[in-house]
């Protein structure tokens, strides 16, 4: 009899030796726009551009637009800078093929203060009209509003902070679209013991827990939701299907309750996909309010995995991890073959409709 040694959890890597069909689709079965994305480190354009060709997708939208975004074992970094960068290094040379939203001066990451005077949202309308000018389709906000930004008296910032009023306004009137990240998966915020269930990615990337943190998540979920109802004539893209993938009856009931508001499939099929059933339903009845992205590297097979998950029956399968930076799936997904009109809304029509001055 073999004998069975210790194994830590970070080395159990299961082989499944469940036998199912597969089925990975070359390119989608229609156009499409990734519409949540970044361009990690300023990858040469005509090496993306071949990525995209190969895997069907027309439009990349840089939601950093404004920054030089870089992944590292560390987590992200930022760096500001002008937006003149992304738009000759990359709208220019290729029209039609890559556009980007502007963080204004919400990019300034470099420490945790944010106001750093009373001005500051003149400051952040003042860019974002500048930005706008020079090709920018939409405001990122990402989710250190709520979780680490500060003004200069040391204060936390919440979403619904009046201060920010007249941003959220302005993009009203510039008729631009707000992408708004708040909050991350409900483990990240659940104390790191051995029922969590991102243990082992919490383990590799603690600076992605929020346990103890200043705001629950579940009141940063209702500052965001203060925020859209003030603002109604704005609309808001409520990344990583809404901040709440684990939980489709609440993103259900916000999106019923706020019809200003959308939400992305970025990085988040792995959540989806195991509550196939679920999810199949929650995205054939919100078909006009889901947009196709992916944030992560704009890799074919990264493209592939997403249309697997999208378009076809394929049962128990790996999905892409965040960057490649943990090389194991903390468990596998299941397609959703969603109906041939669902696909088209999600993969490009409804970028089409809330984000303007795109075309295809």
């Amino acid at each position: 009899m073999q004998r069975l040694k210790d194994l830590k959890l970070s080395e159990f890597k299961p082989k499944p030796m469940l036998v199912t069909d597969v089925h990975i689709p070359d390119r989608a079965r229609f156009p499409v726009i990734d519409a949540h994305n970044h361009l990690f480190g300023d990858p040469e354009p005509s090496e993306v551009v071949k990525e995209m060709d190969e895997a069907g997708v027309e439009i990349f939208i840089n939601l950093t637009g404004n920054t030089k975004f870089t992944f590292t074992e560390e987590g992200y970094r930022v760096a500001k800078r002008d937006i003149d960068f992304f738009i000759k290094r990359y709208s220019e040379r290729y029209p039609g093929r890559f556009y980007c939203f502007t963080m204004s001066v919400f990019a300034d990451m470099s420490g945790e203060i944010l106001i750093k005077s009373d001005d500051f949202a003149d400051l952040a309308v003042e860019e974002l009209e500048q930005d706008i000018k020079k090709g920018a389709v939409g405001l990122k906000i990402t989710k250190e509003l709520g979780l680490k930004f500060r003004d200069y008296k040391n204060q936390m910032i919440a979403i619904d902070d009046s201060r920010l009023d007249p941003i959220w306004a302005k993009a009203a009137q510039l008729d631009i679209p707000v992408l708004i990240h708040t909050s991350d998966p409900a483990a990240f915020f659940q104390p790191l013991d051995e029922h969590n269930e991102h243990y082992q990615t919490l383990r590799l990337a603690p600076e992605w827990s929020f346990y103890n943190s200043y705001f629950s998540k579940e009141e940063l979920l209702s500052q965001r939701n203060r925020v859209i109802e003030r603002h109604r004539k704005t609309r808001f893209i409520c990344a990583h299907v809404g901040g709440y993938s684990e939980n489709l009856k609440y993103v259900a009931r916000f999106l019923d309750d706020h019809p200003n508001a959308f939400i992305d499939i970025a990085a988040r099929i792995d959540e989806l996909g195991r509550q196939p059933y679920t999810a199949r339903d929650f995205l054939i009845r919100y078909q006009n309010r889901v947009l196709f992205g992916t944030d992560m590297p704009a890799k074919r097979e990264v493209y592939r995995s997403y249309y697997r998950f999208l378009e076809t029956k394929d049962e128990y399968f790996d999905y892409p991890d965040y960057v490649g930076r943990f090389g194991y799936s903390r468990w596998r997904i299941y397609g959703l073959y969603l109906p041939r009109s669902v696909l088209k809304k999600i993969y490009y029509k409804n970028a089409l409709k809330i984000i303007k001055g795109l075309s295809i």
